[in-house]
């Protein structure tokens, strides 16, 4: 039967690839670079595997706790992710601070599920070069991505970090309870080690191409973070955070309910709020929304579309997803109607025509879905006062036409 399935070299692999993407840059599209420093490639085969790597396995054997039974000894990595550190900033310097003399080590996990992984292999890997003892982790799940609006969204956040701890080899799991009930937290521990079995297989990860290489890559780069000492530690780890903040500013970095998909019907309780972190990723789009809600208001935003259907309905999607993430009362319509803010949404050759029309009877502010940069200072003459597009900081845009409109 084997015969049937001839092996395929990388080169072919790779040509055929190239063949797919017609002309695409292949790097723009396929490759991902992280803010750890590490170039992910779209597919990944025996050859990548790092080899002896010193790689500890362990068990699987793993434990329900909660924070409070966290030794007081533990070096706290996971106090260094909720200040925004990298991956590799959490595992570099938490091994700096122990200096292979605290075994036990607290490490928050995210929601970058194989990476999540990865740290943790990485970190035991790592530590095998310091101590021979064995190195004991405790995994928390993050609240850095935890949000206010669209709670829901916490508890399968949770439960997908939960995975990455179990699969990345943690001692003692700490689910936090993050705007749902406390005890959904135990639940959630308890099903995924009694129902789902997941404390029965040996380090799960193991063998995986990509896991392995992915855990190689951080080790290595964790392991110069670790060289480094720390030194310069908060400003490394300020520019970490920093760049996570402009990620979810420019909607690049997702978090559901919260700068993508919104709930446009929900509205929070005037008690609302998380603990246990002094800084998450979406506290500025929360802010926006909170204000619109303050102030008794919610802007009225007209979609208006005309033209191209593929490219209306995609921006008429783009913008419903935007202005719903401020809390605005967003209808979509191919006819002019009272509103407090006009979207235009078409395709750029036909914007020129439509903002001319549209501009002198509009009394609301007229805005163009989209970034067409040969036309802007025509379409601004025309009446068009800004533009909506991907890439940009959302979290700027949307603040000023709050504080304009409410």
């Amino acid at each position: 039967m084997w015969e049937e399935f001839p092996p395929i070299s990388t080169a072919e692999w790779e040509s055929a690839i190239r063949a797919d993407l017609k002309g695409a840059d292949y790097d723009k599209k396929l490759l991902w670079r992280t803010d750890e420093g590490i170039t992910v490639r779209p597919f990944y085969r025996a050859e990548d595997l790092p080899g002896t790597t010193g790689q500890v396995r362990f068990t699987g054997a793993w434990q329900v706790a909660t924070s409070d039974e966290i030794p007081q000894e533990a070096v706290r990595a996971d106090l260094l992710h909720e200040q925004g550190a990298t991956a590799v900033q959490e595992i570099g310097y938490a091994l700096a601070e122990s200096q292979g003399k605290q075994k036990t080590f607290v490490f928050s996990v995210g929601t970058n599920y194989f990476f999540e992984i990865a740290k943790l292999r990485a970190a035991r890997q790592l530590w095998a070069r310091l101590s021979s003892e064995p190195m004991i982790i405790w995994s928390r799940t993050s609240m850095t991505d935890k949000s206010l609006y669209d709670p829901s969204a916490n508890l399968i956040r949770c439960t997908t970090e939960a995975m990455s701890a179990i699969f990345g080899g943690c001692d003692y799991l700490v689910i936090e309870s993050a705007m749902f009930p406390e005890h959904l937290s135990r639940s959630l521990g308890r099903i995924l080690r009694e129902e789902s079995h997941l404390e029965e297989v040996s380090d799960p990860g193991g063998g995986s191409y990509y896991i392995e290489s992915l855990t190689a890559s951080i080790a290595a780069e964790a392991w110069k973070v670790y060289d480094a000492g720390l030194q310069g530690r908060n400003s490394a780890i300020s520019a970490a955070r920093a760049a996570k903040e402009k990620a979810v500013a420019q909607r690049k970095l997702t978090l559901i309910g919260v700068n993508n998909y919104p709930n446009l019907t929900e509205t929070l309780p005037g008690d609302a709020a998380l603990p246990g972190s002094s800084w998450r990723m979406a506290e500025p789009f929360e802010k926006i929304r909170q204000k619109v809600e303050k102030a008794g208001k919610r802007p009225r935003v007209l979609l208006l579309q005309r033209g191209d259907v593929k490219m209306k309905m995609a921006r008429a999607n783009f913008c419903l997803n935007l202005f719903g993430c401020a809390g605005f009362d967003v209808k979509s319509s191919e006819t002019l109607e009272p509103a407090d803010l006009i979207v235009l949404c078409s395709s750029d050759p036909e914007y020129l025509a439509f903002a001319q029309e549209i501009c002198p009877k509009s009394k609301a502010p007229v805005l163009v879905a989209g970034n067409p940069k040969e036309q802007i200072d025509t379409l601004r003459a025309a009446g068009v006062q800004d533009f909506a597009y991907l890439g940009m900081d959302a979290v700027k845009f949307l603040s000023q036409w709050q504080e304009a409109l409410t």
